[in-house]
């Protein structure tokens, strides 16, 4: 997949992005305009060379995952239609302590789902880590190269992410310190 960074036309675009209904001048503190630049890092990411080992790798990790939780459910579905079944023919107390040891075995089944959808999350974290850091180094040197005060990411699930910004341009400092005076 080709690499491509396109600039906004300040105004108008950034207008509609800020919500305003007509355009706007963005203009940093020395009445430069701000450039601002887009991507779609998803496509990106997984247009690279290492994506594909890291997806097939993936899938087939969670292919044990997901005949880990087949096998639990399919026992969890054994012992309740054995309840079930049984059910009528037991004393109130001891459908009772079944239906509790029926109870324990879901929740236990429900921990350890919660436990590998956990360990899968963290496990593309790590397959896809190398590639974002490599992929946010890339979108930083052209950000600085091309001087763009921002980059956005319209790939996002959050459209509009900035995913690389001029960090000379923060003023939280300056926000926070005239709220302190404020107060």
């Amino acid at each position: 997949m080709k690499f491509a960074v396109h600039t906004l036309v300040t105004g108008f675009v950034l207008g509609t992005l800020m919500g305003h209904p007509r355009p706007v001048s963005a203009q940093s503190p020395t009445n430069v305009p701000v450039k601002v630049g887009y991507v779609n890092a998803r496509a990106i990411l997984q247009g690279m060379p290492d994506y594909k080992k890291a997806e097939s790798t993936y899938i087939k990790e969670m292919e044990g995952y997901q005949g880990e939780v087949k096998r639990l459910q399919a026992s969890f579905d054994s012992s309740a239609a054995e309840f079930e079944q049984s059910s009528a023919m037991m004393t109130p107390t001891n459908r009772a302590a079944k239906r509790k040891t029926l109870d324990a075995l879901q929740e236990k089944m429900q921990q350890r789902v919660q436990e590998l959808q956990e360990k899968a999350r963290t496990r593309e974290g790590e397959l896809l880590a190398p590639m974002r850091d490599r992929l946010a180094s890339i979108i930083d040197g052209i950000r600085a190269e091309d001087h763009f005060a921002y980059i956005l990411d319209i790939g996002s699930q959050f459209a509009g992410l900035i995913v690389s910004y001029d960090k000379s341009l923060d003023v939280t400092q300056k926000v926070v310190q005239r709220l302190l005076q404020a107060n």
